[in-house]
């Protein structure tokens, strides 16, 4: 499985940006978002590459989920995307 980790971005030089993940700032490729991206817009990231513009309307349910699976509250997580009770997420190496 792969999973984009959601960023804001901070400044844009080109077709790379800074990114800040939870007060790290990393540097990351925007050219491949199908989408201009602007300085305070959340991207999600893959492997140093923007794969995708978060929408405004999104950012905080999708900040809300990923800070959800960082506090190890997985049931939380589970709900908070709609998944069955009993359903596995997979993460922490399960």
């Amino acid at each position: 499985m792969c999973l984009g980790i959601p960023g804001q971005i901070t400044e844009i030089d080109g077709a790379e940006a800074t990114a800040e993940f939870w007060d790290v700032e990393k540097t990351v490729r925007i050219d491949i978002v199908d989408e201009d991206v602007e300085v305070g817009d959340y991207i999600l990231n893959h492997a140093g590459f923007a794969i995708r513009k978060i929408p405004e309307d999104e950012v905080e349910e999708t900040m809300e989920i990923y800070e959800s699976f960082l506090e190890g509250d997985e049931d939380e997580a589970l709900e908070e995307i709609g998944g069955e009770p009993d359903e596995q997420l997979g993460i922490g190496g399960d």
